[in-house]
This record gives structure tokens, C-alpha cells and sequence, in this order.
């Protein structure tokens, strides 16, 4: 009979850097919601970019860019539970499969903050942007974190 080594242990602030990127992700994700009925940051976006859209259009833009943010944000979060329930049961793949989601993620939220289109210098607001990638900070910690043996 073979026995599968259980995976080392990763150092203790593992666990911390994963549930400050659930929450930092839970508030990328409700920030364009938050923003659609308070300030309208993404609204004032797109009007800038095209000033001589009618509001309809304004709106349908803005709603567009709030749920490609939403769903990302939603796929993200799916993403951080699977990592701490990795962590949290010792998962010898979790290693693999967290890099592969922070790089994606990562990937995902520097083309929002940087890709432009048409009369944009970027679709999603700079604002938007940073917030969205403040959770790959937390991911790069984690990961970089998973990869290194607890030292006892």
C-alpha cells in the first residue's frame, strides 16, 4: 500500500494573506454596485469619454462595465474560497492551482487597469482598476507564501 506525504505546512501568514484577499475582493466586488447608487464614478467615465452620448446609452455602458467588474469579482471570490479550503485541509494541489488562479486574476485585473477602446484611455476608471487589483497583492503574499516550508 503507498502513502501520500502530506503537504508541508506553509508559514503562518498564509492563512491571514488569504482571507484579506477574500475581503478585499468582496469589496472590489461591491464597489461598482456602491458606486452605481452613490457617486456614479463609472457614469461620469464614460461620459467623459463620449460627451455626446445620450444618458441611455451613458447608462447601458456604465451597467456593462459595473457587470464585467461584478462578475469578476464574483469568479474572484469563488477563487479565494477554494484557496482557504485548499489551505485549511492540507490540499497538496492547492499550491498549483492558487498560482494558477493569482496569475489569471492578476492578468485579468492589469488588462482592465490598463486596456483602452475607442474614445477610452481605459474602460474601467482608474479608481476601479486599483481597487481591482488590490486583491492580486494579498495573492502574490499567499501564493508566494504556499510555496515556502514553515520553518518550525
Amino acid at each position: 500500500m503507498t502513502t501520500i506525504a502530506a503537504p508541508p505546512r506553509s508559514p503562518s501568514y498564509v492563512r491571514p494573506a488569504l482571507y484579506v484577499g477574500l475581503l478585499l475582493t468582496v469589496l472590489a466586488t461591491l464597489a461598482p454596485l456602491i458606486d452605481i447608487v452613490t457617486i456614479d464614478v463609472i457614469a461620469d467615465h464614460v461620459r467623459a469619454a463620449y460627451p455626446a452620448w445620450p444618458q441611455k446609452s451613458v447608462l447601458a455602458d456604465r451597467n456593462a462595465i459595473a457587470i464585467y467588474l461584478t462578475a469578476v469579482g464574483v469568479v474572484g471570490l469563488v477563487g479565494w474560497l477554494y484557496a482557504i479550503w485548499g489551505v485549511a485541509r492540507g490540499k497538496r494541489r492547492v499550491r498549483a492551482i492558487s498560482t494558477v488562479l493569482f496569475v489569471v486574476g492578476a492578468t485579468i485585473q492589469l488588462v482592465g487597469l490598463s486596456i483602452g477602446g475607442e474614445a477610452y484611455t481605459t474602460i474601467v476608471p482608474p479608481l476601479h482598476g486599483i481597487i481591482g487589483v488590490l486583491p492580486s497583492l494579498a495573492g502574490l503574499v499567499a501564493v508566494i507564501g504556499l510555496w515556502r516550508r514553515r520553518r518550525d
